[in-house]
């Protein structure tokens, strides 16, 4: 009962920074999971009694904070706590095992490295849900005014920052009380220290004087009862109606994920009603600006054999299906972006033999369904001499992808996304807190476009100054800053993590070695005690 309670405590407080918290409870959270794992002894049961505790835990972590994706997608939360174990929780088994048969600084270094490494894993894993990485807890709330580092190091600067704490104050607690006060000097140093660096980059940051006027369009289409009931003729009027209401002088118009959803063949002529609808309120109104809006787009191929992984055909020419973000201008070219990071279960099925006869039953989420396509480019766009690009709802919970837009020019970043499915849960707030940090990493403005909610402006620095929530219809516009300055995070990109990786391998040589040694295979032979004591006597 007491091991019980303590998983359930860790789990509400690694729950609490995802619910609104601001993170602080992670610096605690792992502390009882550390507890349990000591007193479990180092025998297979003990093992495997672990597994049972780890196992919990990280179900109803999950189950408290990634619940909504339930609404959409009933198995997206059992397969996310299998993904989770298996590239999260797995690192902290590891530890445990190390933890009874080497020094205890050999197992917190296998615990760091392993655990920054197997989020890492699961961040460029086919099967990608990084979404409660311990770096991302710091999203919420005032979160952000404690990791403005984020720009040197991304969120895995949060995650060694969460497990360092953890492994200082776990030892704090068991220390004798003549070693407590020296202990608490060095907990309190790895809490203050960080949080002192983080707000003194908070107020010395300038943004640059170089702006870019900015209109977001929020045209709350329910995503069950409108989005595919609806003619496309009546969502465009909406659009139209609400960028109508953008102030002159306005320099780009940003409109969520799918807000066209017509059989747009990609090409020289990519006109539609719908774009010819949203280039003639720039032609009257906004002559200077641009419109950026997602769209279902198609490209096909005149080959009789298959040309890429993701293309499928029916009774006609084989064809492509993108997750699209239009530019569209007062001329005819429409340059265009595709999704790259998609949604697994829902946009695409990890490239595993075991799971291609289920591609063609991918959930039905924005409009279509079925593997879509994606390009490896990251496209940026231009408004005279400003540059901006745009990704695509999921892209913005990964930090490195987010990055490589930035690298490539872009001096405003853009979210377009539809959260709708995911209802009132947490989810979708949750999902507009990840580009925060995405902010914090790249020192960019955001601004962030939803169907349903939550629409915004993020300054550089991660704060929120504009929003339209949940179930809300309306335009905001902002004159937001620019820059085309690059971090030490938008160079190096996720430096930390690959470090982590180069360290587990070595702990793991190291830990065969030590193994070795303990069994006396590698230990120095003794030197013969009859040579001391022939000298002792001679002495005498």
């Amino acid at each position: 009962m007491k091991n019980f309670l303590k998983i359930v405590l860790s789990a509400v407080l690694l729950a609490a920074a995802w619910l609104g918290g601001s993170g602080l409870t992670l610096l605690v959270a792992l502390v009882p999971l550390l507890s349990v794992s000591a007193s479990e002894d180092g025998s297979v049961r003990g093992f495997w009694r672990m597994v049972g505790w780890v196992t919990l835990l990280w179900t109803l972590w999950y189950a408290l904070d990634v619940w909504g994706v339930w609404i959409a997608a009933p198995v997206g939360v059992p397969a996310a706590l299998f993904f989770g174990l298996l590239y999260t929780a797995t690192p902290f088994m590891i530890y445990h095992f190390v933890s009874k048969r080497a020094p205890k600084s050999l197992a917190y270094v296998v615990l760091v490295s392993a655990w920054i490494a197997g989020e890492h894993l699961y961040n460029i894993s086919q099967a990608s849900f990084p979404w409660l990485n311990l770096g991302n807890g710091f999203a919420h709330g005032y979160g952000t005014l404690l990791v403005q580092w984020y720009e040197w190091t991304g969120v895995y600067g949060g995650t060694l920052w969460v497990l360092l704490v953890n492994i200082l104050v776990w030892e704090m607690i068991q220390a004798p009380r003549e070693q407590l006060r020296r202990r608490l000097v060095g907990v309190a140093a790895a809490v203050l220290v960080p949080v002192a660096v983080s707000l003194t980059l908070y107020f010395t940051y300038t943004p640059s004087e170089r702006t870019m006027a900015v209109t977001i369009v929020q045209p709350n289409i329910d995503s069950y009862t409108e989005k595919f009931t609806l003619s496309q003729r009546e969502q465009t009027a909406n659009l139209v109606s609400l960028a109508c209401r953008a102030p002159q002088g306005t320099e780009l118009i940003v409109m969520p994920e799918t807000a066209i959803d017509e059989s747009l063949v990609e090409g020289d002529d990519m006109g539609s009603e719908s774009t010819e609808s949203l280039r003639q309120v720039l032609t009257e109104r906004y002559p200077e600006a641009e419109i950026i809006a997602g769209a279902t787009t198609y490209r096909i191929y005149n080959t009789d054999h298959k040309p890429t992984p993701t293309a499928r055909r029916v009774r006609g020419p084989w064809y492509d299906v993108f997750n699209t973000a239009l530019s569209i201008d007062t001329t005819s070219h429409i340059e265009l972006s595709h999704k790259s990071k998609l949604v697994i279960g829902v946009e695409m099925m990890p490239d595993w033999a075991i799971l291609r006869p289920l591609y063609d039953m991918i959930i039905d989420l924005g409009g279509t369904t079925g593997q879509l396509g994606s390009d490896s480019v990251r496209q940026v766009f231009r408004v005279g001499d400003k540059a901006y690009a745009t990704g695509i709802c999921y892209e913005s919970i990964y930090g490195a992808h987010f990055a490589e837009y930035v690298r490539r020019g872009a001096e405003l970043m853009t979210v377009i996304t539809n959260d709708g499915w995911w209802g009132t849960s947490p989810i979708h707030r949750q999902h507009f807190d990840f580009s925060r940090l995405r902010a914090i990493e790249t020192r960019r403005s955001i601004a962030r476009s939803a169907n349903t909610g939550i629409s915004g402006f993020i300054t550089p620095r991660g704060d929120v100054y504009q929003t339209l929530g949940w179930d809300t219809r309306g335009v905001l516009s902002a004159v937001v800053p620019l820059s085309d300055e690059l971090t030490f995070y938008t160079r190096h990109g996720d430096l930390l993590a690959r470090l982590s990786r180069l360290l587990l391998a070595l702990s793991a040589l190291y830990f065969v070695a030590y193994t070795y040694r303990r069994k006396d295979l590698l230990v120095d032979a003794p030197a013969p005690q009859t040579k001391n004591k022939s000298k002792k006597k001679r002495s005498k």
